[in-house]
């Protein structure tokens, strides 16, 4: 007997394009039958569930993001509906009302491209704020911090401020502080400033409330990440936690950004469909974002000419470091934005095979290890393409960047470059695996959403009309493979996991509308109606 048989639906199951079903069958967590509605009939279930034409498709993933970092933010000022400085200042000066003097004020999400000025805040405007209480606010892209002259003075950076490697502290012309600080820099405020979320009550609240809402948006693994320089502190046993109390709604794989110790994962735990939780991937930061002007180009930005921007290591150190997780058993995954970042993250790659292989390794035994990840991937050209093609890669892409970055990544590259940004259809026909995330917080968790940027090229108003480089749109079936069956590639689980087959686990989505018979558009504003993990019901709509 079944423990539950869907019925009357129209079930994708992923595997290729077109390929649907009626009705389907669950037992154990797992999927046991696949058919059609007269082939399901005489088949006895404990539950039977009518889907009444609905669209079913695998369970949505989301391949990178930062769950811990998304609420700590829930406890700050968020900046992220501010069209101009004044907004900004007013806002900030609100939260200063409602603490005590001397009490850290932090606002996140901002993003001067939004705003009215289209700059940074400049330190007499911080101070504004308030010159009793540190403020600082952090960009939307988390690489960087604008601080006020309170907040300066309690991390200790005056006059002549020698910032560290990989890091950058603007000073004027009188070599004093302006209040701006770059990648690794940043990092100064996040050990001064206390953790909302080091109240475990606190945290778990939170916590849960969001990983319940990824649940009603059709979310059935996540792949979050540590950025210990932020204190984005994920903590497996959080999870972990969760997990026991049987509250995890969803499947969590952490990625830390420190050499640890892979697991050892038995036949048994792979094909257990209710394991939710476990490590994955060794994160290294290579270069820093765009709309910061710190990722790392060939040539200087055409909006900044004496700036192209930086590498957080040499290529000495990024193949060491690289080298070294492979060697430690791990799946190094490497934040390269910019196409300097992505050439020498590939020599690193190429360093480590080559190395691997005069050390004994052979090809059957690289051939075995996950592949390497590369996140971000914004900047491609012919050869970097090329060579990608040649290497044991998966991408984590985020489609959803599109929405904000259109508006302003002209200005940053110029139009000869920009035929290579996004490339997602470029590098889809190459035969590259990109998987489909969000970067959260940086950009909302809602794959629908991040599907709808990926066939329209448009932001969330519909412009430009024509989409953005029109010709690297996605197909839907394209953009979906994103966020369902690629994800898995990336851990391995592809046997389990990402496809609607019989033997696979029981994670699913149901959706209010058909995504492939719908006008592309409306793909952004589609409900989700159920959303399963292993058979299990974790989301309901109302």
């Amino acid at each position: 007997m079944l423990d539950k048989l869907f019925i009357n639906g129209e079930i994708y199951s992923m595997k290729k394009e077109g390929e649907k079903f009626q009705s389907l069958g669950v037992k154990d967590g797992k999927i046991i039958f696949l058919g059609t509605d007269e082939e399901g009939k005489n088949i006895s279930s404990k539950e039977l569930i009518d889907l009444k034409g609905k669209m079913m498709i695998p369970g949505m993933a989301d391949a990178h993001l930062h769950l811990y970092a998304y609420c700590q933010n829930l406890t700050f000022v968020d900046l992220s509906k501010v069209h101009n400085i004044n907004e900004m200042i007013n806002l900030m000066k609100e939260k200063v009302k409602n603490v005590k003097k001397g009490d850290w004020v932090k606002g996140v999400n901002f993003d001067q491209s939004k705003w009215k000025e289209n700059r940074f805040p400049t330190l007499e405007e911080m101070n504004s704020i308030s010159k009793d209480n540190p403020v600082i606010i952090k960009r939307c892209c988390l690489h960087a911090v604008v601080a006020n002259s309170r907040a300066l003075e309690i991390a200790g950076i005056g006059k002549n401020y020698q910032a560290g490697s990989g890091g950058i502290v603007e000073l004027d012309k009188n070599r004093m502080p302006n209040g701006i600080l770059r990648e690794q820099s940043t990092k100064v405020f996040d050990d001064i400033l206390p953790d909302p979320l080091k109240d475990i009550e606190v945290q778990k609240k939170i916590m849960q409330d969001v990983l319940n809402d990824m649940s009603s948006k059709g979310i059935t693994t996540i792949h979050t990440y540590a950025a210990k320089i932020w204190q984005y502190n994920e903590d497996i046993n959080i999870y972990k936690n969760f997990e026991k109390e049987g509250k995890l709604p969803l499947r969590v794989t952490v990625c830390i950004d420190e050499l640890f110790e892979p697991e050892i994962l038995t036949k048994e735990k792979l094909s257990n469909p209710y394991r939710k939780v476990q490590l994955g991937a060794y994160k290294i930061f290579s270069d820093g974002s765009m709309g910061s002007r710190s990722a790392a180009l060939k040539s200087p930005y055409s909006d900044d000419p004496e700036n192209s921007g930086f590498m957080l290591f040499t290529q000495e150190e990024l193949n060491n470091k690289i080298l070294t997780g492979y060697e430690h058993g791990l799946q190094p995954a490497i934040h390269a934005i910019g196409d300097r970042a992505l050439d020498m993250t590939l020599s690193a790659i190429e360093h480590t095979l080559k190395t691997t292989k005069e050390k004994g390794m052979t090809d059957e035994e690289q051939k075995n290890r996950l592949p390497f990840r590369i996140i971000h991937v914004q900047m491609i050209d012919d050869d970097l393409l090329e060579r990608m093609k040649k290497l044991p890669l998966v991408l984590d892409i985020q489609p959803i960047f599109l929405c904000t970055d259109l508006h302003w990544i002209e200005d940053r590259i110029g139009k000869e470059r920009l035929k290579g940004s996004f490339a997602l259809k470029t590098m889809e026909k190459a035969g590259l695996i990109q998987t489909g995330g969000s970067d959260c917080p940086v950009e909302t968790y809602e794959p629908l959403k991040g599907i709808y940027a990926a066939v329209t090229r448009q932001d969330m108003e519909g412009y430009p009309a024509e989409g953005f480089l029109p010709e690297e749109r996605l197909s839907v079936y394209e953009a979906l493979c994103m966020y369902t069956k690629n994800v898995h590639y990336a851990t391995g689980q592809e046997s389990v996991l990402g496809t609607l087959e019989i033997g696979k686990f029981a994670d699913l989505t149901v959706l209010e509308k058909n995504l492939f018979k719908i006008d592309k558009k409306e793909i952004k504003d589609v409900k989700v109606e159920q959303t399963y993990v292993a058979g299990n019901c974790v989301f309901m709509i109302k």
